[in-house]
């Protein structure tokens, strides 16, 4: 089913060679294209698209300033030369966070995405009685970027092996790193695959891909070895959701 879509950029030659890269993917359709951030809240109001490419730094208004003025909000791509403000792109449910210039194998994935965000939509709304909720899922391909004072990380989801929540803020764990985030566990959890990240007890998320070793634990819990050497308890309830998860 072809989508259509508008791109919202300030730089003319970077609306044209993501139009080029857009022609190897029939199911979108470019209906219209936007200058600044007034001129594309016009266009998204009167033509309501499926997806939007939207730059951050514009003149006058970012595009994060676009996002709070629509009545309507349709999926999101942000296109940017700046990664620094993929944390608040996670924040506010967009699709994807595509750096420019855009490689043809990430504007694929973010398309993707695409696809996979419609049929949760649909699976939503028949749970739901009708009401979508859009929950913007990562994969764990994604890259998300992480910053903990003057520090900043651009990571993939894949690299990060826990989440650990500390009051209102969340540890997050890659490497040799643990910055920390302002987000909530459950906030984490929404936009996180539940193929591959799990929910182990209260204040806990774990990647499934990163657990070395099982254990029985009391209680009839478990206790999980991750690939850094943390030990993570799963909770009695939990334990029965994850022997169902990964049980043949």
């Amino acid at each position: 089913m072809t989508k259509r879509a508008i791109i919202i950029d300030d730089e003319r030659l970077a609306r044209a060679e993501l139009k080029k890269l857009l022609q190897d993917h029939p199911e979108i359709e470019v209906i219209a294209e936007a200058a600044n951030a007034n001129e594309g809240i016009e266009k998204i109001e009167h033509m309501v698209p499926d997806l939007v490419f939207l730059d951050i730094q514009m003149p006058g208004k970012t595009g994060f300033d676009l996002l709070t003025e629509i009545d309507r909000m349709p999926q999101v791509i942000f296109t940017t030369a700046y990664d620094e403000y993929a944390l608040k792109a996670f924040e506010v449910n967009a699709l994807d966070y595509l750096l420019k210039p855009v490689e043809p194998k990430r504007l694929a994935d973010a398309l993707h995405k695409l696809e996979y965000a419609e049929e949760r939509e649909a699976v939503g709304a028949t749970a739901q009685g009708g009401s979508i909720v859009n929950r913007g899922v990562l994969g764990e391909n994604d890259q998300v970027f992480v910053k903990d004072g003057e520090r900043c990380w651009f990571v993939k989801l894949s690299e990060i092996r826990l989440f650990e929540s500390v009051g209102n803020y969340a540890k997050v764990f890659f490497s040799t790193h643990k910055p920390l985030i302002l987000k909530s566990l459950n906030a984490l959890e929404e936009r996180l695959d539940e193929k591959v990240f799990f929910r182990a007890n209260r204040k806990h998320i774990v990647n499934l891909r990163m657990i070395e070793r099982v254990e029985p634990y009391f209680n009839g819990g478990l206790l999980l070895e991750i690939k850094g050497g943390e030990k993570i308890e799963v909770s009695r309830r939990q334990a029965v959701k994850f022997k169902e998860m990964m049980s043949l």
